[in-house]
């Protein structure tokens, strides 16, 4: 009768420079995945930021002057009005009526279910008295749609930029009412010129 034999393997048996070279490879694959799960992390962190919280963005134009500039680059956050509505003088972010790959930012100066009215000598009224503010850049020249009384439905918003007489806003049919639904959010921080960051001045 044959006897039966037994093999045993073990780290004895194999050359000492095998066992280093098989280690390296293995911590290589884990360096690997390490980055890997890295990167993939980083990229869905920074979609869900951009999506959820808040995005960079430049502003392009002078619509919004004095209080912002050309090329200012702001911080918009996208949070808060997951939990509560858009409030009067808050500068938004919104896509214009049929061009969604566009993007204007303008103050919010009427609200849902108010009637909005600009007089002959730039006055803007909010159901039917004078809206106390000192925003615009200067004296409304041109109401627009405005000139006669605008109602606002109950997820709408009027919107003017604080260069009055320099802005595309809802006294064009262009822009129109702002539903809230389109609002991507509000420009909350300035990060660029140095000389001016800071936060925006809203309410």
């Amino acid at each position: 009768m044959k006897k039966k034999v037994v093999i045993k393997m073990s780290n004895e048996n194999i050359p000492q420079e095998n066992r280093d070279g098989g280690e390296a490879k293995t911590d290589m694959k884990k360096e690997i995945l390490s980055w890997i799960f890295y990167i993939g992390f980083v990229i869905v962190l920074t979609y869900l930021i951009i999506t959820f919280v808040g995005q960079r963005t430049v502003v392009d134009g002078r619509s919004m002057n004095p209080t912002l500039n050309d090329r200012d680059n702001l911080i918009v956050e996208k949070l808060s009005y997951r939990f509560s509505d858009p409030q009067r003088f808050d500068i938004i972010v919104f896509p214009p009526q049929g061009a969604p790959n566009e993007h204007y930012i303008k103050r919010i100066i009427g609200l849902p279910g108010e009637t909005v009215q600009i007089d002959e000598e730039g006055n803007i009224y909010i159901n039917g008295e004078i809206l106390e503010e000192d925003y615009g850049l200067e004296t409304i020249a041109n109401p627009g749609r405005a000139s006669e009384p605008i109602t606002l439905g109950d997820d709408e918003y009027f919107v003017l930029g604080d260069n009055r007489n320099n802005s595309t806003d809802s006294r064009s049919e262009k822009v129109g009412n702002v539903k809230r639904d389109t609002i991507t959010g509000r420009a909350w921080l300035r990060i660029w010129p140095l000389s001016g960051i800071g936060f925006l001045k809203h309410q």
